[in-house]
């Protein structure tokens, strides 16, 4: 991040990171859905006695995916391995957590969870080499985002890393009679985007394929072929196509 000095030129501020992991947590969860497109649920949510741990942040995102968000005011090594934990405790709460979404955001949003990709934002001010490449090797769905804070009260959030996750097997029933129902449509190849191109119909292939490479052009963007459109993200939502 730069700022123009008196002289005219651009002087790079200098980040520094949270003193109470609490600050940053709070402040974050405040602008969720602004800053990561996330819906916020609740905040310290415990997770029971086998798992043992308290949750910073549960929230559902724009697509409807439940996400869990862990804080790390510095660097810290054991995340990657703390965020396949709550991922599976949330693999074993399927209705506690519909149960929660209901309560904070009403039956509908509860109704359209989407358990294929939970999702996992892991942010801090900083990952190892290693965790980098772990992220790649893990079947979840994982965010590293690296923040820093500035004078002026500014926060950036960068999205340093991201695993796109394979889909969740155990999804519920309803999920997989909608996911053959897409399928099943008569629809041809279009565009380079993997495992997206097959929703585009044949009247639209030229004007996909021209989108895509349009927003992939961006750099470090994730394509989703989702329920009923295609989401192509990078920290937050970029576009959907519909």
């Amino acid at each position: 991040m730069f700022r123009r000095d008196a002289d005219g030129h651009d002087v790079e501020l200098p980040g520094s990171t949270v003193a109470l992991e609490v600050k940053l947590q709070r402040r974050v969860e405040a602008g969720l859905e602004q800053m990561l497109g996330i819906r916020f649920l609740a905040s310290e949510y415990p997770t029971g006695p086998w798992h043992r741990g308290r949750i910073d942040t549960l929230g559902l995102d724009e697509n409807g995916a439940p996400v869990v968000i862990e804080f790390k005011k510095g660097s810290d090594s054991g995340v990657l391995s703390q965020a396949v934990s709550y991922l599976s405790w949330l693999e074993s709460a399927h209705h506690e957590f519909e149960a929660l979404v209901r309560k904070v955001l009403g039956a509908e949003a509860a109704e359209s969870i989407d358990w294929r990709r939970p999702r996992m934002v892991c942010i801090a001010a900083g990952f190892s080499h290693h965790d980098r490449v772990a992220v790649q090797r893990l079947p979840e769905r994982i965010d590293l985002v690296r923040y820093r804070v500035f004078d002026g009260g500014l926060l950036s959030l960068l999205l340093v890393d991201s695993s796109p996750g394979s889909p969740n097997p155990a999804a519920s029933r309803r999920h997989r009679e909608r996911d053959a129902a897409v399928v099943s449509a008569p629809t041809v190849p279009a565009g380079p985007a993997a495992g997206s191109a097959g929703l585009v119909p044949e009247c639209l292939r030229d004007l996909y394929a021209e989108l895509d490479d349009a927003l992939t052009a961006w750099g470090e963007v994730e394509v989703a072929a989702l329920r009923h459109y295609i989401a192509y993200r990078r920290l937050g939502l970029v576009r959907p196509i519909m």
